[in-house]
């Protein structure tokens, strides 16, 4: 049976970061990004001046796939909604869409969005972490320009997506 893995951050985080679905080290913590791509992603925002414990990070798909396959256009059509429906509970800013099943993500109002490779395509292949690397080098320097009031709770919290989705 698959483990579902909702996001976790602040409820009023300005940046939200979207990846593909958890992993078996998601999936063991009940957190996510926290494998190999994890580890990545930390390294790259720390060298970015980016704290980790101020972003909302959540995937488009909640749930571990089998053998960690890349998930059906149905399990994302599934799990969009419960998406969406985060986004609008934490209302960020800027949302940083990574990996091609993120990209998929529909563009609500008011929001930036910026797309990028996924941390483990970035482990992979050169040329996508060159990409990925600038993209968070150039967030690195917009999140000292983000300025919101602190009207919702900034306590970590697992804001996730409705029971029905589960």
């Amino acid at each position: 049976m698959a483990t579902i893995v909702v996001g976790e951050g602040p409820q009023n985080a300005q940046i939200m970061l979207i990846g593909q679905n958890p992993g078996r080290e998601e999936a063991r913590q009940g957190r996510p990004f926290v494998g190999r791509s994890g580890r990545y992603l930390d390294t790259v925002l720390e060298k970015n001046n980016i704290e980790r414990s101020k972003l909302y990070i959540t995937s488009v798909v909640k749930e571990t796939t089998p053998r960690n396959r890349r998930p059906t256009a149905q399990e994302i059509r599934h799990w969009m909604p419960c998406l969406l429906e985060e986004i609008g509970q934490v209302k960020p800013k800027i949302v940083v869409l990574m990996g091609e099943i993120a990209w998929k993500t529909p563009k609500l109002k008011a929001i930036e969005y910026t797309r990028t490779y996924h941390p483990a395509a970035a482990m992979r292949f050169p040329r996508a972490r060159e990409k990925f690397e600038s993209d968070f080098e150039k967030l690195g320097k917009l999140t000292g320009q983000l300025q919101r009031p602190r009207k919702r709770s900034d306590t970590r919290t697992h804001t996730g997506c409705s029971p029905r989705w589960y």
